[in-house]
């Protein structure tokens, strides 16, 4: 069975970095698109960056757009989102999610693959 585990969560400060990463398991991924969501303490489920199956078609949400920075190792079936200059707001649950399409997509609705997430904390 498909298997999408997220890694590299935790509590860091203002202006720190963080390395997320997803590893997938039982198929291989490398033709799926991906993507990272995340959701904060009563707030919706919000798009954070896509990748397409061969990384080079990439997409942002405006409010990490030249601090984030989503890519993939295919040979290693595991996708990253490389964190700088982390802000408060950007403290939730990040998921990872994948397609079978191979394009990459802002909508959650689009994937049907999920990781369980993992905790992103950032103080002020």
């Amino acid at each position: 069975q498909a298997q999408l585990v997220e890694s590299g969560g935790g509590l860091v400060q203002a202006g720190d970095s963080l390395r997320l990463s997803c590893t997938a398991s039982g198929r291989t991924f490398s033709n799926y698109g991906m993507g990272w969501f995340r959701q904060a303490p009563g707030k919706e489920r919000e798009f954070v960056a896509a990748i397409s199956w061969s990384g080079t078609i990439t997409y942002y949400a405006d409010s990490v757009k030249g601090r984030f920075t989503i890519s993939r190792d295919n040979s290693k079936n595991t996708m990253y989102l490389q964190m700088n200059s982390l802000k408060p707001e950007d403290t939730a649950v990040y998921y990872c999610a994948a397609r079978q399409l191979g394009g990459p997509s802002r909508a959650a609705a689009q994937y049907p693959y999920w990781g369980q997430g993992t905790q992103v904390t950032v103080s002020s």
